[in-house]
């Protein structure tokens, strides 16, 4: 099937931020579409800079203290350049030195932290190190996206896209991270559609949803500590991917429609394309959080895939329907959360 870009009207915009920070709205099946972001992150960063200015709690000057080894970096950075923030980013090796650069260039100071073996891995070892920097700078300002409600409620302007534009969706998937973008579309979408189905798009060894912690190959999603703004109450369903099926699914992206996105996207395309292949008759909406750019000498670079050992790989049998977080096995699995809270659903024996 040809891919349709659903496109809206020309107009002139007054940044680069202004430009991308939507996405594209692009028809892959008779039934699913694509909200593909050039770089998602890059709206909640602006929404968050504009809600503390507008408050007054952030100055001309301030200095912005925020952790992050992705694009929620890479977003913040190009805000603060534009608006002349000075920014410090505390981040982990999963900074690879194409982002690094792209960070300083932008006039971002960067720290790399390593993880302790504290509770919460490295992404508490880095939220750590950004609590000694806010002590030794009191004047400084921390967006916070793992707990700012204003990460979530950046997304109304894409509900609102989506909605003006699709009309009716029946079903949203979304990897979860922070749990800013499901989170944050599902309650706006919701507001006109309770029953609105959402479908969190997670990996093995990520605690949001209750697997037990370990190193993950698939970065981008997933997590070791428990965000605030993932709210478990509102997802109807959650998957967990294996890093050879999501890196196949981000090829077969590129491949089949000609989107070159990166491997949280490829994580959301498997989930969603099986979805809307089991429920025909609804309209659904995958979202797809950034381009492969960053990813070209990893995921898209067959040596360093057989140097990690990893043969992108399709899952025909499709995801085992489990009972318990515990009960995922190691390959693409499924588990009918029902809008249940996390310790609900982590109650030995509890099911849907």
């Amino acid at each position: 099937m040809t891919t349709t870009v659903v496109a809206s009207a020309a107009k002139v915009h007054s940044s680069v931020v202004e430009a991308t920070e939507l996405p594209r709205l692009i028809q892959l099946t008779d039934n699913l579409y694509g909200a593909a972001f050039s770089l998602m992150k890059l709206l909640p960063a602006r929404y968050i800079i504009d809600q503390a200015e507008a408050a007054g709690t952030l100055l001309p000057g301030t200095p912005i203290i925020e952790t992050s080894s992705g694009t929620f970096a890479l977003g913040l950075a190009m805000v603060c350049r534009l608006r002349g923030y000075p920014l410090t980013i505390v981040g982990d090796a999963a900074i690879d030195r194409e982002l690094y650069t792209r960070l300083t260039m932008l006039g971002a100071t960067v720290e790399i932290v390593e993880d302790t073996g504290r509770p919460g891995g490295i992404q508490g070892a880095r939220l750590a190190r950004v609590e000694e920097l806010r002590l030794l700078r009191p004047d400084s300002f921390v967006p916070g996206q793992y707990d700012n409600p204003n990460n979530p409620a950046a997304y109304g302007a894409v509900a609102e896209l989506i909605g003006g534009t699709l009309g009716p969706v029946d079903c949203l998937v979304g990897p979860v991270g922070s749990g800013g973008s499901t989170g944050g579309l599902a309650a706006a979408l919701r507001l006109s559609d309770p029953t609105l189905h959402l479908v969190g798009v997670d990996t093995h060894g990520s605690i949001i949803f209750g697997t037990p912690d370990r190193p993950r190959m698939l970065r981008g999603l997933g997590s070791s500590i428990h965000p605030g703004n993932v709210r478990h109450s509102a997802y109807d369903e959650v998957h967990w991917v294996t890093a050879p099926e999501a890196f196949h699914a981000t090829h077969e992206l590129f491949r089949t429609h000609g989107l070159f996105m990166g491997p949280t996207s490829g994580a959301s395309f498997q989930v969603a394309a099986w979805w809307a292949r089991q429920n025909p008759d609804s309209t659904v909406v995958a979202v797809l959080p950034d381009e492969g750019y960053r990813y070209q000498s990893t995921v898209y670079n067959e040596a360093w895939l057989r140097e990690q050992g990893i043969t992108p790989a399709a899952n025909p049998a499709g995801p085992a329907l489990v009972e318990h977080p515990l009960d995922a096995p190691s390959t693409w699995s499924r588990l009918l959360w029902a809008r249940r809270r996390f310790d609900d659903v982590m109650v030995p024996g509890a099911h849907a």
